[in-house]
């Protein structure tokens, strides 16, 4: 083995041994209401085992349920982990009324859905690069009853503010 090779095996091995920053979803919740959709949030904490910031490039999202892909999308430059700190990321997931209705087999008798909610956080780690953390969650979510989208209640919000994001 000629010395090229001698040290680009030294730098995978010592790459792969670097900490990394470690993620997990905290939480899945009805966040809010328009006319578009409804804005699920999900929490998503994370611990930067650096002494420095560490940039967020992305954070891409696929949220399904009973395997039909119902929301997807991404989020670019959505900030920076803090330094030696756990950062609480909140990921907003939009799903248009359309797919909501069209899951209606899927609703049990208590108004919820099942969910997999995947989710990449692509960090720029130095020296490595771009670095994706693979996130997946399971559970179920609450639809909201037909007095939250007609009636304007439960965790509704601003109508102007939730219609310009989805």
């Amino acid at each position: 083995m000629d010395l090229v090779d001698k040290a680009k095996n030294f730098v995978a091995e010592k790459v792969a041994n670097m900490p990394k920053p470690e993620a997990s979803v905290t939480d899945v919740d009805l966040k809010g209401i328009s006319r578009e959709c409804i804005t699920y949030q999900a929490k998503v904490s994370v611990k930067n085992p650096y002494s420095v910031p560490i940039p967020i490039c992305e954070i891409s999202y696929v949220l399904k349920s009973a395997t039909r892909v119902i929301a997807s999308g991404n989020i670019p430059d959505p900030g920076s982990l803090k330094g030696d700190e756990t950062t609480l990321l909140e990921v907003p997931v939009k799903v248009p009324h359309s797919v909501l209705l069209s899951l209606a087999r899927d609703i049990g008798r208590d108004w919820d859905i099942d969910y997999e909610l995947d989710l990449g956080l692509i960090i720029d780690l130095p020296v490595i690069g771009n670095f994706t953390i693979p996130l997946s969650q399971k559970g179920e979510i609450k639809l909201p009853t037909f007095s939250d989208l007609f009636g304007g209640g439960g965790k509704s919000k601003d109508d102007e503010t939730a219609a310009a994001e989805c």
